[in-house]
């Protein structure tokens, strides 16, 4: 799968041992969380930690050891839903966090793979000539949005 052209690597920089990761999530209830990103998603249940009064768990996707998602949940208070988002064109009114994104072979086969499994689609899959993409976004149940992405040749 093709990507994009990078400028050469800063291997001067004294970030230079900088790598992404994972990204966190705040949920409500890490178990619920945990079941619909296995069941929906296929994701790898990592590690699990407790953290004062919170849960929380890396889950990895179905063959990326590189790449985790860092669930947390319980305490108290619950978090609060500040993004309630209508459509992605909703969700670009709000600051901060928007998304994370996963790459995929296709689009509209895992679209239609989540659809199956009773994902709801929040945004159908479209084309972004400018990246050279087809994208599709949908939610967790917290509202946590997902991207898909796929690399157009």
């Amino acid at each position: 799968m093709a990507d994009f052209i990078a400028p050469p690597q800063n291997k001067t920089s004294p970030f230079a041992d900088m790598h992404g990761h994972h990204v966190a999530v705040r949920t409500p209830d890490l178990e619920s969380a945990k079941r619909w990103y296995v069941e929906k998603l296929d994701f790898r249940v990592v590690a699990e930690w407790n953290y004062t009064d919170e849960q929380l768990a890396y889950l990895a996707p179905a063959t990326d050891d590189n790449f985790y998602i860092e669930i947390l949940g319980g305490g108290d208070p619950s978090p609060i839903e500040l993004r309630p988002y209508a459509d992605l064109g909703d969700s670009l009114k709000y600051a901060g966090y928007h998304h994370f994104c996963l790459n995929v072979t296709s689009v509209i086969d895992t679209v239609e793979e989540l659809r199956k499994r009773g994902v709801t689609i929040m945004t159908e899959p479209f084309e972004l000539p400018a990246i050279s993409r087809r994208l599709a976004f949908f939610c967790d149940p917290f509202g946590n949005l997902i991207e898909l992405a796929e690399v157009l040749a």
